[in-house]
């Protein structure tokens, strides 16, 4: 027993002695917190987050954090009670007597400054520092839940896919690489990786699945699977085969209900969206007739940007948070999407080969159409637009083109996604008639035509040919060409049916269970694809109407009703009517307005871009509605 502490002992010194020195310093001081009974709960959440740090190094730097934000607050804070002024302390003490019952007979003795001071530093100073221990626990908590959903959302996909490489001949090790292999399957193949990682410390996989599941944030859904999947698996192959074909169907049941219940919570979010977006245009409108009849809302603020209006203060303010409120949003409609659904595309690093792909990649154009725009936006501020002018400018002179880059490529992804379906149906009849893979590839890439996909098929069987006929097919060649060809159709329907070929048949797997599973599998895909898409076109369109909508709003009101009081503060000139002559400047108060309905715009474009594809069609849209908008406002005379 004293030999195991003593290892234990020397490989947290180890660890120790790779840190940085601030790392170490910060251990030295705070890692005994580490122990306490109050970071239990914190523990516990870290064992779900699959942190990199460990959990006595993370605690020491939060504290150190803590402390520092601490004492950066303090000072302040003891600087700006000493320069108080007694007039206000004195005016505070009047308003409580006033205010407060029973105040006015309480004695007040009179403290000198410096301890009240010192005093109050000290207050802001443990507050803050218990502030950011607190945040930085609910971080734990927040990976905990994202890993936790992302885990819920990827397990059916790797439980089926398990289920597949159960009729062929690995064991559940070789079973577990294969799945934590692909990297489709998310943090559930990060989960598969930890088990296969602790398997391979304690030399024993069950131990690995124990301590997976007694860590893992999905309590509910991995860590019972983990635990079976250990029993049937000791149980023999057929037991855990007909478990993996049970679990498969109970995860896919499961998921269709998650499905639907996100569906209802995006019909929630929609409505929501609409009432934020457009309470703020009404406000403003408000405001601006209010402010005939209300002085007081045109008295003058001073902010770091100049002086404006309490009116001003607060149109600006509306269109910082209908911003927020379209950046928000969307944020919540991409996590509502599932991972398989989302295509990332990668940037080249290569300067020339980056420029070369600025029109079949998003990512690419997404770098390449910076200097255009800001060229643009430069001569946009040579002929003499203003700055939101300018920065309007050179958002669409980029958004444009990225998006429509994007849309072109989503749109070729489709195709092949649609057109991967009829290949991979037409290489599974080949072979159920006992035709070889290879063969059966280059057969259908002969005789079906599969569009956008053809090129991609043809290199898949020139490779599957580069072995010695009366050898047959090389498993290592096979595998090469097949992970080439799932890289170039780039697709993630791509990834998870054509990498289940390629790690079913690796493993020696049934070719007919394979394909038979593979039909049913890309048929699933392809039509939650299509069920996707045809249930987010509803957002799509609320979107759009909910922008067409507020340019209408604020165009009418614009013509109709700002014209009517600036005749009215015309006429109070000569001392007829009692309204401010200043209270209502159209060309003031229409620029506003169009800055509140540009705000509006992009909230809307991104939004409604966002639920169809994604950020790029977000670009898109928002570049659309952001020029529609001044297409018209300009015809109609408003800027």
């Amino acid at each position: 027993m004293t030999g195991f502490d003593t290892s234990i002992d020397d490989r947290r010194v180890s660890r120790i002695r790779s840190l940085s020195v601030f790392d170490r310093a910060l251990y030295a001081l705070f890692a005994r917190h580490a122990d306490a009974d109050r970071h239990d709960r914190d523990r516990r959440r870290y064992r779900g987050t699959d942190l990199r740090i460990s959990f006595d190094l993370y605690l020491a730097r939060t504290y150190g954090l803590a402390w520092a934000t601490g004492l950066f607050v303090a000072l302040p804070t003891l600087l700006v009670a000493m320069a108080i002024p007694d007039a206000a302390v004195d005016a505070v003490l009047d308003l409580l007597r006033a205010v407060v019952p029973f105040f006015d007979r309480v004695p007040v003795p009179v403290v000198p400054r410096t301890p009240i001071a010192a005093g109050a530093a000290l207050v802001t100073a443990v507050l803050t520092r218990r502030v950011v221990l607190t945040v930085a626990g609910r971080y734990l908590g927040w990976r905990a839940t994202a890993r936790r959903e992302n885990i819920e959302r990827t397990l059916p996909g790797a439980v089926r896919y398990l289920h597949v490489l159960a009729s062929g001949s690995d064991g559940p090790r070789e079973m577990l690489r294969r799945v934590a292999e692909t990297d489709a399957y998310g943090e559930s193949a990060v989960a598969f990786r930890s088990v296969l990682n602790t398997a391979s410390l304690t030399g024993n996989v069950n131990e690995g699945l124990r301590r997976v599941a007694r860590d893992t944030p999905s309590e509910g859904m991995l860590a019972p699977f983990l635990l079976k999947f250990r029993e049937h698996a000791g149980q023999g192959d057929d037991a855990l085969r007909n478990y993996l074909r049970m679990e498969s169907r109970m995860l896919g049941h499961r998921q269709a209900r998650a499905r639907d219940r996100a569906e209802g919570f995006l019909e929630l979010l929609a409505e929501l969206f609409i009432v934020l977006l457009v309470l703020p245009s009404l406000l403003v409108i408000v405001l601006t007739v209010m402010s005939v009849i209300a002085p007081g809302l045109s008295a003058p603020v001073v902010t770091p940007l100049g002086t404006t209006t309490v009116r001003g203060v607060v149109v600006y303010a509306s269109a910082f948070f209908i911003v927020g409120v379209g950046l928000a949003a969307s944020i919540l409609i991409a996590g509502l999407r599932p991972p398989d659904q989302s295509v990332e595309y990668e940037r080249p690093s290569e300067t020339l080969e980056l420029l070369g792909t600025a029109t079949t990649n998003p990512a690419s154009a997404a770098v390449v159409f910076v200097g255009p725009a800001l060229v643009v936006s430069v001569a946009a501020a040579l002929v003499g637009v203003d700055a939101f002018g300018m920065a309007l400018t050179g958002y669409v002179a980029y958004a444009l083109p990225v998006g429509l880059v994007g849309v072109r490529r989503a749109r070729i992804d489709d195709a092949k996604d649609r057109e991967l379906k009829d290949f991979v149906h037409a290489v599974s009849g080949h072979v159920s008639l006992g035709r070889p893979f290879a063969a059966a590839v280059e057969h259908v890439g002969q005789d079906v035509d599969l569009g956008p996909l053809d090129p991609d098929v043809a290199d898949l069987a020139l490779n599957l040919r580069l072995t010695a006929p009366s050898a047959g097919t090389d498993v290592d060649l096979r595998t090469a060409a097949l992970e080439r060809f799932v890289d170039r159709v780039g697709t993630p329907m791509a990834e998870q049916t054509i990498g289940l070929v390629v790690g079913a048949l690796d493993g020696g797997s049934d070719t007919g269970t394979v394909f038979d599973t593979l039909q049913s599998e890309i048929g699933r895909l392809y039509h939650e694809k299509r069920a996707l898409r045809s249930s987010l076109l509803v957002y799509v369109a609320v979107g759009w109407t909910t922008a067409l909508l507020v340019v209408g709003i604020t165009v009418a009101v614009n013509v109709h009703v700002f014209d009517g009081f600036a005749q009215l503060s015309t006429l109070s000139s000569s001392g007829s009517f009692a309204i401010d002559a200043d209270a209502v400047d159209l060309t003031r108060d229409r620029y506003r307005m169009y800055v509140v309905t540009q705000a509006t715009m992009l909230a809307s474009g991104w939004f409604a871009g966002t639920a169809s594809r994604g950020r790029y069609e977000a670009l898109l849209h928002s570049a659309i509605l952001v020029t529609a908008c001044y297409v018209v406002y300009a015809g109609v005379g408003l800027i």
